[in-house]
């Protein structure tokens, strides 16, 4: 998912450049949705690998 997320900001910056507005605010706004999207799965994996850790 993360890789998605590096795919359309790199997508972003390229629309950017070459000056296509709404694309790159589209691209741009999908890779940060991904980012955060990745981030809570991240954070919410973490938090219930140490729950799994402590019972026996």
């Amino acid at each position: 998912m993360l890789s998605w997320a590096v795919t359309f900001l790199i997508i972003a910056i390229i629309a950017a450049v070459l000056g296509f507005g709404g694309i790159a605010g589209t691209a741009t706004s999908i890779a940060k949705l991904l980012f955060f999207l990745f981030l809570v799965l991240f954070v919410v994996t973490v938090i219930l690998n140490l729950f799994r850790r402590g019972r026996p």
